[in-house]
């Protein structure tokens, strides 16, 4: 699935779905639901766009609930309710900032109040700002990129776990920079390690409850934290993303979400405390 990117940098973080050139792809027209998350409810941070707009659509189609948190992108969001909607599912909107405490229980409860429970936590939300040396990351950017990538993987399971029986899945979105680094990406490398600690961990902790724990780990995936990530330190790099690959291209969302519905459904139930790596063939180290 070769596709022709543009240079092009956003200069927000997280980046919009909206201004995308060209528009990702988040579920294949081909791809058939078979009712394997039916009657579940699924909350997805993250949810309005890139690789969490394509978890909430292969969700929805496999018959779930949705609840899509996320920031400010309102735009976006309104466009993911329109598309899980129209995929035939419950969907509600939660608005605001993962990195704290407080939404992330209000978020939950919010789930909760709506759908009658909780089977499915995807952690995916997060930032990623490219610096080209240590010394150009100050307190306040570092202290942002673990509040939102790590803190807030932490605050949502912490308050999702009471309303999780057996059979439940948490699902935490970690990245290939997690296991192979990156050296522009020093502080968002740190805390996708972090999750990788986090998912084993807490896989281990919630075994014999029969509560899952595991991670995906993309490789190079054409959302907008690229544009807001590496666009704004050289947009040809944007262009040029994935073509180091042996695959040769970057990845689209919609080739993400299958393996968010594997960890989820009953296909997955002797998995926890893994990670699946969808990568276009990156040599993990470690």
């Amino acid at each position: 699935m070769t596709v022709s990117i543009p240079p092009q940098s956003q200069d927000r973080q997280p980046g919009l779905e909206s201004l995308l050139k060209p528009p990702a792809e988040h579920i294949r027209a081909d791809y058939k639901g078979s009712g394997k998350l039916s009657g579940k409810t699924a909350l997805i941070t993250g949810g309005d766009s890139g690789i969490g707009r394509s978890v909430a659509l292969h969700y929805a189609r496999e018959g779930a609930n949705i609840a899509i948190v996320y920031l400010d992108e309102h735009e976006d969001a309104e466009e993911a309710r329109r598309l899980v909607e129209a995929e035939g599912a419950k969907v509600i909107l939660i608005s605001g900032d993962v990195a704290s405490s407080a939404f992330c229980n209000e978020a939950v409860a919010a789930t909760v109040a709506e759908f009658g429970g909780l089977d499915i936590v995807v952690n995916n939300a997060g930032i990623q700002v490219v610096r080209e040396r240590l010394t150009d990351i100050d307190d306040a950017e570092w202290e942002r990129h673990f509040a939102v990538n790590v803190h807030g993987y932490f605050y949502i399971a912490r308050a999702a776990l009471p309303h999780l029986k057996s059979g439940a899945s948490i699902i935490n979105t970690s990245s290939i920079n997690a296991f192979a680094g990156n050296k522009f990406l020093v502080a968002y490398s740190a805390t996708k390690a972090a999750e990788a600690g986090f998912t084993r961990a807490l896989a281990l902790q919630l075994a014999d409850q029969g509560i899952r724990v595991n991670a995906v780990a993309p490789g190079p995936i054409w959302t907008p934290i690229q544009p807001a990530g590496f666009g704004p330190y050289d947009p040809q790099a944007v262009a040029d993303m994935g073509r180091d690959t042996p695959l040769g291209r970057i990845g689209q969302p919609s080739e993400l979400g299958p393996a968010y519905v594997y960890l989820a459904s009953a296909d997955g139930s002797y998995v926890t405390g893994q990670t699946l790596h969808v990568n276009g063939g990156m040599i993990i180290n470690g």
